[in-house]
């Protein structure tokens, strides 16, 4: 399905879903892809009960077979000499999706997405913000309008306790990506996840 592709994946600061990209990574992998991992600062510093930025690298790193890049300089060259065929950020979360919307490039994540898109290649978004359906549902909109810009399923994963919150459904990258790569997006892209 990903045969010979090389597979750009942002990871941003929803620590809580981390677990659920780990096993995806592996997916990508028995697909036929190689996956390249770009952090978000956030996610190199932050130390959470989900565990440390250092810990979260070591098991990307592990997981990818590939060195986590960083820094904004090290994304740059995915635009003109080390591009990817598809960039995938999973888990966006909405601080990232307010600032990919409106063309602010001031993270790693952000620059590689920038610099795909810059090459006519799909940019994949998986979300996952607790106000998708609040300020940044702008955003949301804006991006689900945006030429070769493609989401991985989503739905509201918690509606009575947070009505405003979307995550993706991870599970679904794979194909995900696969029907952006035809520059297609993979239907429905509006799921219902499981009650809590």
């Amino acid at each position: 399905m990903l045969q010979g592709k090389r597979v750009g994946l942002g990871i941003t600061a929803s620590h809580c879903t981390y677990d659920q990209i780990l096993p995806v990574i592996s997916s990508l992998q028995e697909n036929g892809a190689t996956v390249v991992p770009v952090i978000t600062h956030s996610v190199l510093t932050a130390a959470t009960r989900f565990g440390t930025g250092e810990e979260w690298i070591e098991r990307i790193e592990k997981a990818t077979g590939e060195k986590v890049i960083s820094t904004i300089v090290g994304a740059e060259p995915f635009g003109p000499s080390t591009p990817v065929d598809i960039m995938i950020i999973a888990p966006m979360t909405g601080n990232s999706m307010s600032k990919f919307a409106n063309a602010a490039t001031d993270s790693p994540v952000l620059m590689a997405a920038k610099a795909t898109l810059r090459n006519g290649n799909p940019v994949l978004i998986g979300i996952s913000t607790n106000d998708a359906l609040g300020l940044n549902g702008m955003n949301l909109m804006k991006l689900l309008n945006t030429k070769n810009i493609f989401f991985i399923p989503f739905g509201q994963d918690d509606p009575h306790k947070k009505p405003n919150s979307l995550i993706s459904d991870f599970s679904l990258m794979v194909p995900a990506a696969a029907a952006a790569l035809k520059k297609q997006q993979l239907q429905p892209i509006l799921i219902i996840h499981e009650a809590k």
